[in-house]
């Protein structure tokens, strides 16, 4: 309780009062990230990998809640974590995770297009030739997010048609060029950058994984997860939303087709299937369970979303209205890699 405490005062002073500058202006909430770490919310000390997972699900769920860019913000940087933490490498484990934990040093994920080639649609962007004390990196990642001068990501490159190797890349590093994507419905604020690597060198320490096929299916579960909680933060802000337009206006409210307790049900059974799939120990019949409860989520949230606008009425239809900018991230949840067209043909195959 006493963590929860501490996590509620944070937003209440440090991000309640930016959300609108962030959906409005594309703010980025780098302080507040930077809090996280001071605060230990991103320590693994002391904890299990269960318990590891099960406090950073409800640390996304909490702060999606009020604002889903910064949400997004905070998978970015425990997708990086995630990466860090179960590799084998000394360096990375012994000198960046500790900067990843404290806030120090944040974290992004440009993993998109690889998942989308693990699943057989894209083509891999990434290119890695082998050189003495590591690898050069060349081609282009169209949209990598949590990004800033002080911040690395992960990435994976193909090095041969049988090998594919994982590294974190330093924004900073020599001949890699971002450029910042601010054009998009929402989430604006998210630091999202396309990148082109042109002969980037990445040193041994740096690399994640020499064979990243073996290594990603041992990963993937756990930060598609933090996914599911991005939808579950905003789906009980959407009902909470609805319970408090009530049955305004003259009554109207009560005639809608969907009301607040069929999403609550909804929702409790979501979160519950989410948590249980912490313990999964069958990494197979796990990944197919993620994937349809990542699903089903989309589902959710974009039908809270959609009947929080209906019940709130004209007020949620001011262009920068809390159930307005709720619906927007709804559409971003909905494409965010894995994309509904993506999950929907996973779980086909």
């Amino acid at each position: 309780m006493m963590v929860e405490k501490i996590l509620e005062d944070l937003i209440d002073e440090q991000l309640k009062p930016i959300v609108k500058k962030i959906d409005a202006e594309g703010f980025y909430s780098r302080e507040f990230l930077v809090a996280l770490g001071k605060l230990g919310f991103f320590s693994s000390k002391g904890f299990s990998e269960k318990e590891i997972v099960l406090r950073e699900i409800k640390l996304v769920e909490g702060i999606a809640k009020v604002c889903m860019t910064t949400a997004f913000n905070v998978w970015c940087h425990l997708a990086a974590l995630t990466f860090v933490r179960n590799c084998d490498n000394s360096y990375i484990k012994n000198e960046v995770l500790p900067l990843l934990e404290n806030g120090e040093r944040l974290g992004g994920t440009g993993l998109s297009n690889a998942m989308k080639y693990y699943a057989g649609l894209e083509s891999l962007h990434l290119k890695a030739t082998r050189l003495e004390g590591g690898y050069i990196l060349s081609g282009q990642l169209p949209s990598v997010s949590n990004l800033g001068p002080d911040h690395c990501f992960g990435i994976i490159a193909s090095v041969h048609k049988d090998q594919r190797i994982m590294a974190l890349v330093p924004c900073h590093s020599e001949g890699l060029k971002r450029k910042e994507q601010q054009e998009y419905l929402a989430l604006n604020g998210s630091a999202t950058f396309s990148c082109l690597f042109e002969d980037v060198f990445i040193p041994n320490e740096w690399i994640i994984a020499k064979h990243a096929d073996d290594y990603v299916q041992k990963i993937r579960s756990t930060f598609v997860l933090y996914q599911i909680s991005l939808g579950l933060g905003v789906t009980e802000a959407s009902i909470q939303c609805i319970q408090k337009a009530g049955n305004k206006p003259g009554g109207c409210n009560e005639y809608l087709n969907v009301q607040p307790d069929e999403l609550i049900a909804e929702l409790e059974m979501l979160r519950d299937q989410t948590l249980a799939l912490v313990d999964d120990s069958d990494s197979i019949t796990q990944w197919r369970r993620v994937l349809k409860a990542r699903l089903d989520m989309v589902h959710l949230t974009s039908k809270a979303v959609h009947e929080s606008m209906l019940h709130q009425g004209g007020t949620a239809y001011l262009q920068h209205s809390d159930p307005s900018r709720r619906l927007r991230e709804s559409y971003f949840l909905a494409n965010l890699t894995p994309t509904v067209k993506h999950l929907g043909k996973m779980l086909k195959v």
